[in-house]
């Protein structure tokens, strides 16, 4: 139960961890993207402001005469503005309206100043008390009561008939300044607000649920090695107590009796010895396989003949076949298949086969090992005609001490790791081992290896 809140815990704060860090990234990618968007509106609506009063500009400098009444003039000129301190018409006539020549009168506004910033004239839609001194800035960003903002840019008129030597500066006749509402703007940019608002508590809701998610997938491999290991643990002290027990007991019991007969102390330390031999045994298949494991071996792969391999195997397990009353052959190819690989460890992986083989089949009956070369692999089989594994059992039994029956090993003995270290070695290897059997049947154990590039 521990463990099982220990796990929660941990997947809990990986998951804040995640939900922390894509609230963030996503938090900042929202926050420049909205920066981009609303500097590149601005952008675009300086660029339409720059345009309209260059157009004007170009329009206008032709025809403004060096010496003449600036009343007469902008009233030629521009007959919609209203003049300063003069009546200002607000119903211009279809002509006038021509004339003027802006696209948006609601949205735009200009206003024209003298070469010493007097205001001139203004068209009638300018904002509300808006002071007559002149800033000479180009481009200014001003506020009225009401909130409402404005942009407006402003630029020099020069007279027409100024010194054309491009060498000389030209005398100044006056500015120009046009400017538009920023309402239209501004509403966007609070729409794009809400947006974000509204968005960000599902996006984050979103993101959580997924950082549950993610996390739970990668703590799947922690907590199945983590019960991988407590389960490998609890074997390995299952299969070390016993032993120790027996030796142990032994033990005590030559401290305790005294023997008339030296024979009897001779059958107790013989099976010391034995208890001993099984403990260190068990010992060395622990660390082979942690070795196999962690690709820790420091040997380099060798060229290795699979038939000679194969054939000293095959004779010497013969002799422990005949004595169990079982017919051992085998099948080699006259080509020789090499391999590149650990001759001990491929040793280890076929010797622990038919040794399994040998265990579990009884007596009358065969086995036969194999080898052939199937594209670019060599296929070593060890086929028995013996008792079978149930289907169930066959995903389980390259596990660590896992035994199909617990108490079989009182009678063909071995610790259970034989075959979780016939596996390690070929993936090792680079290759697989699988098991095809069925109950009252047999078992076909198959060996896939690379052969030599």
């Amino acid at each position: 139960m521990s463990n099982t809140r220990l796990f929660r815990r941990s997947r809990l704060r990986l998951c804040l961890w995640y939900a922390g860090v894509m609230g963030v990234i996503l938090s900042i990618s929202g926050l420049g993207a909205y920066r981009a968007l609303i500097r590149a509106n601005w952008v675009a609506m300086e660029r339409e402001i720059e345009s309209i009063a260059g157009t004007l500009h170009d329009s206008v400098e032709p025809l403004l005469p060096p010496s003449a009444d600036p009343t007469t003039v902008l009233r030629q000129l521009f007959p919609e503005l209203c003049l300063n301190q003069h009546r200002c018409n607000r119903k211009p006539t279809v002509i006038q309206r021509h004339t003027m020549g802006i696209s948006d009168r609601d949205t735009y506004y200009i206003r024209l100043f003298n070469h010493r910033g007097k205001l001139l004239a203004f068209s009638p839609n300018q904002p509300p008390n808006l002071s007559p001194t002149f800033n000479p800035e180009p481009w200014q960003t001003i506020s009225t009561t009401q909130g409402i903002r404005y942009r407006q840019f402003t630029i020099m008129l020069h007279s027409a008939d100024a010194n054309p030597n491009p060498e000389t500066q030209r005398s100044s006749w006056g500015y120009l300044q046009i400017g538009r509402t920023l309402a239209p703007l501004d509403a966007e940019n609070v729409r794009i607000q809400r947006i974000l608002v509204s968005w960000l508590p599902l996006v984050l809701g979103l993101v959580i649920a997924s950082s549950w998610w993610l996390s739970g997938l990668a703590m799947q491999p922690i907590y199945q090695s983590y019960r991988q290991q407590q389960q490998f643990t609890a074997d390995a002290a299952h299969e070390l107590r016993t032993p120790l027990a027996s030796l142990l007991a032994t033990v005590e019991a030559i401290l305790r009796v005294t023997f008339s007969n030296p024979q009897d102390t001779h059958t107790m330390l013989r099976q010391i010895e034995r208890q001993g031999r099984r403990l260190s045994h068990l010992i060395a298949d622990l660390l082979q396989l942690t070795s196999l494991e962690q690709h820790s071996s420091s040997e380099t792969f060798q060229p290795c003949c699979l038939n000679d391999l194969i054939s000293d195997l095959s004779e010497e397990f013969l002799e422990l076949a005949t004595d169990s009353d079982i017919q051992l052959t085998y099948d080699i190819p006259k080509p020789l298949i090499y391999v590149l690989g650990n001759e001990p460890q491929l040793y280890r992986l076929v010797s622990n086969l038919i040794d399994n083989a040998i265990r579990y089949t009884p007596a009358g009956n065969s086995i036969n090992v194999s080898l052939e070369k199937s594209d670019h692999t060599a296929v070593i089989q060890v086929t028995d005609t013996g008792i079978g594994i149930a289907p169930t059992e066959q995903a389980h039994i390259f596990d660590r001490f896992y035994r199909v029956n617990r108490d079989r090993s009182r009678h063909t003995g071995g610790s259970g790791l034989g075959l979780a270290i016939a596996r390690a070695i070929a993936t090792a290897h680079h290759g697989s081992l699988q098991v095809q059997s069925e109950l009252g049947v047999g078992s076909t154990f198959t060996i896939r290896l690379p052969l030599r590039g």
